[in-house]
């Protein structure tokens, strides 16, 4: 005790081995009774805001702890953290925390929960929604799912900003008691615990895609069997989800078998699952008895479940509170019309769904959340309602759920008096209701809802049907069965009486049981969740995934479609109907809005994609079977053909350079969408300028970082007015620039070929920077070349991706060249001295953002490759698989380079006294290296008699299949015939998406960073909520074999792939980036996550998908070559994951 106070007074963390607090929540000994003033002086302790506060406290607690006794019976063993996975639960600790803590809630929640729109808000992007919680954020608890084992992973083109939030606080020290896992003490407790295992299953589970307020995730819950005749098992809303669901349930005896939805209520935090009982043959099943009447204040519980990610944890806890409103979980999904359980358990993560029960070992309450703040506090729905749903369901009769369209929370006597209730109505409650101390009072009422213009916030409710109430389960009650009906509603409004007639609609009608999958992007009406949430009318096209085509900047979801291509879309149908009439490639006005910002219209065209997004789907949801239909609907029109455009470039007279004013009608804005991720790039869609070389054949040079591969879709806008679409000729595996080509005959405009210049510009001379910058306008300024060295752009630890390595960069002396990804260097007569190109480098570990360079490229180096291209001829080059970097002649000398050597460099090179050592060599070829090949720290000398002293005499390389040179190794001087290597096998040209993940062969990057190749067979990137997810397939993987066949190549893995069965478990066998082998065991979904193939035609080069098997429904967040996607590493821009 003596430490605890100490440390509580130091602020530094103290973990006894004897922990107090079970003791003091599973004990109803005497001792444990003289510790209570403590344990209520350490609860305000845990939620004090101020220092001082605390601290101001401590000498009571000091009074009540000391030389207290704990008996030994209750001490609880030190715990072993789970890695980065769950937080060490059974030690009493006094932390200082600056977060709030995810009780229990998986970091894919927390992403929701301390959403985008939050953090925008803070930050003065956006505005706050437009209805407010009465309950403070700091207050908000969070929902009870498991911790996210990868809590920093971001979504491939997701914003790193939209990743793993959780709220940070205003900076003051907090003391806070971590959750401690209590051990029954009595014989009684224990008999109980030990028939209430039987029925609590630990559920595994992932919601496929998004939809409605939930977004794709992976997680962990827990559920009980509370029909084990039928195999019905109680859970949370939020864990069945309001979309696709696939999961399966482990029991007490490590017995597994699938789960299927059967029910989730629209509004309260409930759900069951249907499991099929037969498949459970080591143990008796045995069900728990729901009695919500048993809940009273003061009853002693026990919270029985998948705690923190384990099998099974017991907390202890004591009702508190009956009348709790239900706890508001921020943006995503939260129950509301009911009242909430308080106690103190402090359930973590995975113990959602977990029952509550007492004694006697009846369920009184299902676990649903926490405080999210360090408080041993949770929230426990009552289960009148689940109850009632259960017998509906054991009858075979539909569930009526009426609404008024109205959100009523619990008021005190003393708010309901200010609002303006009586004295009269007030003694006629108490009277008939003794026990009470509020009333429910009007929150929300939905515009064009029942409630519209006859309801008001603020409104007391008193009767209803002529009947005095004051709960929400008789609230309920009458509003179900009254559903197509109207009902009385009589409330004080300012103390007046105000009698109204409402009609009660259907709740299941206004919650969405379908979603079309259209061009990449995912929609289903508005939901009753959201539109409550942000008190506007329960209708319009939702975007619950806005991806692909309807990927719209800024934020990923809250977006109403109010009108595609100038017609109006009120409702999905229509929305159907005009997207049906829309052609391939189209392009058309979309307006849309944001909930958080009803008040503003946003256009944007969008270029329509039924072509790598070819089906049009229904998604269906079926009670019956736990999962959805999916059905096609209209077939993609084909493109329409293209008419030739006139155009003329802006003129940019006033900047006072005519040779500017020419070369701006040699650049072409570039548009590059990717259907699919790729060789770890990070985007899906990238915007820049290109440079025409040629324009009687429409060739234009632009940066890798805008076109990494050929798997995309280019658009050119050429002088601000004409569009036209762009294919990709030649990609340098290298020098960071990529050749495209358009059709010149659709262009009536005065494009002209860009003059290259043929000699290489020196340091110190004066030039023109003509750059485009963040706004995509073109700027021109006099500037003077500072630099012209060889760099090194930094690699991407995280997620291996292109970079170029061994070229000679280009810096000037003015701000703009920070500002402007694309431009030129020109002189006063127009030439292009040099490409001004963003390189992609690493992604900021601070940020989490991809860092790009903006730096210059010489005209001279493109020439050899430019001119073949012209002529007809793409160039098929060999390279030498080395990386590497410049070293001084002081070095040189120290590592063995000969003082005549020595004397050439600084004749060959009198501006540059260097040489080139070896820093990296790409992984071997199966083969292995001969004896002629470089090795790392190798100094090059020559290559073919050509001393080296300038990186662009390495191009040498480019048309030799051996390299005659002279290095230095080891301080000895050696003549080698060095191999180059094809460059045509670094392309990716087949991609397979499996279980959600898509794999390749290791790209030209990857064998850049890497020592070994452990297979042909890599992952790149993986969808969230998917089996690769789910099982822990993650990106930078390789995959070795399938049921212990060897799969060295992508062809032998799909050959092994397709024999497994759907829905069967089959064994992986894999190697982490770092050389680490395992085995992961992984069920198929094909329903879900259809596997697809990507492939390049090696006649014509283009690239075709095809799905194998059945041809897939595919919702999942690859099903429409979309979603949400995981890329590897902490932040991304988009919403895969890469």
């Amino acid at each position: 005790m003596q430490g605890f106070l100490a440390a509580c007074q130091s602020g530094t963390p103290y973990s006894p081995r004897e922990s107090l607090v079970p003791f003091l929540l599973a004990s109803t000994r005497p001792e444990a009774r003289q510790l209570m003033p403590a344990v209520s002086l350490g609860a305000r302790l845990v939620v004090s805001h101020q220092k001082s506060a605390c601290f101001a406290r401590l000498p009571a607690v000091r009074n009540s702890l000391v030389n207290t006794t704990v008996p030994p019976s209750y001490r609880v063993a030190p715990s072993t953290a789970r890695g980065n996975r769950s937080a060490c639960q059974s030690l009493l600790t006094i932390n200082r925390i600056n977060k709030y803590r995810s009780v229990g809630t998986a970091t894919s929640e927390v992403d929701r929960f301390f959403s985008t729109s939050q953090r925008m808000a803070a930050n003065g992007e956006v505005r706050s929604k437009r209805k407010k919680s009465p309950i403070k954020v700091m207050d908000r608890p969070s929902k009870i799912y498991k911790h996210d084992p990868y809590p920093n992973e971001a979504e491939n083109g997701h914003s790193p900003e939209d990743d793993a939030y959780s709220m940070e606080t205003d900076g003051e020290d907090r003391i806070s008691l971590p959750p401690t896992t209590a051990t029954a003490d009595s014989a009684e407790w224990q008999a109980t615990i030990e028939k209430v295992v039987r029925n609590v299953v630990s559920i595994h589970f992932c919601q496929t895609c998004s939809f409605d307020t939930d977004s794709a995730i992976s997680s962990e819950a827990t559920g009980f069997v509370v029909d084990a005749e039928k195999g019905y098992i109680l859970t949370n809303r939020h864990v069945v989800g309001a979309g696709p669901f696939w999961g399966y349930c482990i029991f007490d005896n490590h017995e597994e078998c699938d789960v299927y939805p059967v029910y989730r209520d629209p509004v309260h935090d409930f759900g069951i699952l249907r499991f099929d009982p037969k498949a459970i043959k080591y143990m008796p099943l045995t069900e728990l008895i729901l009695r919500p009447d048993l809940a009273k204040v003061g009853v002693e519980i026990r919270v029985v479940g998948n705690d923190a990610g384990e099998k099974l944890s017991i907390l202890s806890g004591v009702i508190s509170r009956l009348d709790r409103n239900a706890p508001e979980y921020g943006e995503g999904y939260s129950d509301f019309n009911t009242n909430y359980i308080q106690a103190a358990a402090a359930a973590s993560g995975g113990s959602s769904g977990s029952p509550v029960v007492n004694l006697d070992g009846h369920a009184v309450a299902l676990q649903a959340g926490g405080r999210a703040d360090g408080a041993a506090t949770d929230y426990f729905l009552p289960l009148d309602r689940p109850l009632r749903a259960l017998e509906c369901i054991k009858k075979g009769e539909a569930i009526a759920r009426g609404t008024i369209q109205t959100q009523w929370v619990i008021k005190p006597f003393d708010e309901c008096r200010r609002l303006g209730l009586t004295s009269t109505w007030e003694a006629a409650i108490r009277k008939l209701f003794p026990k009470e101390t509020g009333m429910l009072v009007a929150e929300i009422v939905l515009p064009e809802g029942p409630g519209d213009k006859q309801l008001e916030e603020g409104d007391v409710l008193v009767r209803v049907n002529g009947e005095l109430l004051t709960q929400f389960v008789r609230l309920d009650s009458i509003l179900d069965s009254s559903v197509g009906q109207t009902v009385s509603l009589l409330v004080q409004r300012g103390g007046k009486d105000v009698e109204v007639e409402l009609s009660v609609g259907d709740l299941h009608a206004i919650t969405p049981d379908r979603f079309v999958t259209v061009a990449g992007g995912s929609f289903h009406d508005l939901s009753y969740q959201q539109a409550r949430l942000y008190a506007v009318p329960v209708k319009g096209v939702y975007v619950c995934e806005a991806a692909g085509s309807f990927k719209f900047e800024a934020t990923e979801s809250g977006w109403i479609i109010e009108s595609v291509d100038q017609r109006k879309t009120p409702d999905l149908d229509t929305f159907i109907e005009v997207i049906a009439t829309i052609r391939d490639r189209a392009r058309v006005v979309v307006t849309y809005k944001h909930l958080r910002d009803l008040h503003t219209i946003n256009t944007s065209i969008i270029h329509i994609d039924r072509h790598w997004s070819d089906k049009m789907r229904m998604a269906i949801r079926n009670d019956t079977t736990g999962v959805w239909d999916f059905s096609e609907l209209a077939a993609p029109l084909p493109a329409a053909p293209l008419a030739r455009c006139k155009a003329n470039f802006v003129r940019l007279d006033t900047v006072g350079h005519p040779a500017a004013a020419e070369v701006i009608q040699s650049f072409v804005r570039v548009s590059c969408t990717m259907p699919l991720k790729l060789d770890g790039f990070p985007r899906a869609r990238k915007i820049g300028f290109g440079l025409v070389i040629n324009a009687e054949k429409g060739l234009v040079i632009v940066s890798r970082a805008v076109v990494p591969f050929d798997l995309c879709d280019i658009s050119l806008t050429i002088a601000e007015s004409i569009i036209v679409e762009a294919k990709v000729i030649f990609l340098h595996p290298l020098a960071n620039y990529a050749i495209i080509q358009y059709d010149p005959s659709l262009v009536d405009a005065p494009v002209k070929s860009a003059k290259l210049a043929t000699d290489t510009i020196k340091q110190g001379a004066s030039t023109l920077f003509l750059g485009f910058n963040q706004n995509l306008r073109a700027v021109v300024t006099p500037t003077t070349v500072t630099d012209i060295t060889a760099v090194a752009i930094p690699s991407n630890a995280s997620a291996p991706r292109y970079r170029a390595i061994n070229l000679d960069a280009i810096t000037v002396d003015t701000g703009l060249s920070g500002q402007c990804g694309s431009g030129v260097l020109i002189r006063e007569d127009g030439t292009t001295e040099a490409l001004w190109l963003s390189y992609l480098g690493e992604r900021s570990p601070g940020t989490q953002k991809d860092v790009e360079y903006h730096l210059g490229l010489a005209t001279p180096t493109l020439l050899p490759i430019v001119n073949q291209i012209i002529s007809g001829v793409i160039p098929s080059l060999r390279i030498l698989n080395v990386e590497t970097n410049i070293v001084q002649m002081s070095q040189c000398r120290i590592m063995g380079v000969s003082e005549s050597w020595i004397a050439k460099v600084a004749e060959a090179n009198p501006s540059r006294h260097q040489l080139f050592m070896v820093r990296k060599i790409d992984c071997a070829p199966p083969a292995g290296y001969d004896d002629q090949s470089l090795h790392e720290g190798d100094i090059i000398l020559t290559l073919n008699d050509k001393l080296i002293t300038r990186l662009s005499e390495l191009d040498i390389m480019y048309d030799h299949e051996y390299l005659d040179a002279v290095i230095v190794r080891r301080g000895e001087e050696l003549a080698l015939r060095v191999p180059t290597i094809p460059t045509s096998d670094l392309d990716t040209s087949r991609a397979v998406i499996f279980c959600g993940a898509v794999l390749h062969a290791p790209h030209h990057a990857v064998r850049q960073q890497i020592s070994k190749l452990h297979s042909g067979v890599y992952v790149s990137v993986r969808t969230r909520g998917s089996p690769a997810y789910q099982y822990g397939l993650a990106p930078t993987n390789f995959i070795t074999a399938v049921n212990d066949v060897p799969t060295p190549t992508l062809s032998a893995f799909v050959k092994e792939a397709n024999k497994v069965p759907d829905n069967t478990y089959f064994r992986l066998r894999v190697v982490t980036f770092d050389n680490v082998p395992w085995v992961a065991t992984m069920k198929k979904c094909e329903h879900y996550f259809p596997t697809m193939e990507f492939a390049k035609e090696s006649g014509t080069g283009e690239w075709r998908k095809r799905v194998f098997g059945k041809e897939g429904d595919g919702v999942g967040g690859m099903g429409g070559v979309g979603g949400g996607v995981d890329e590897g590493g902490p932040g991304g821009e988009d919403t895969l994951e890469a």
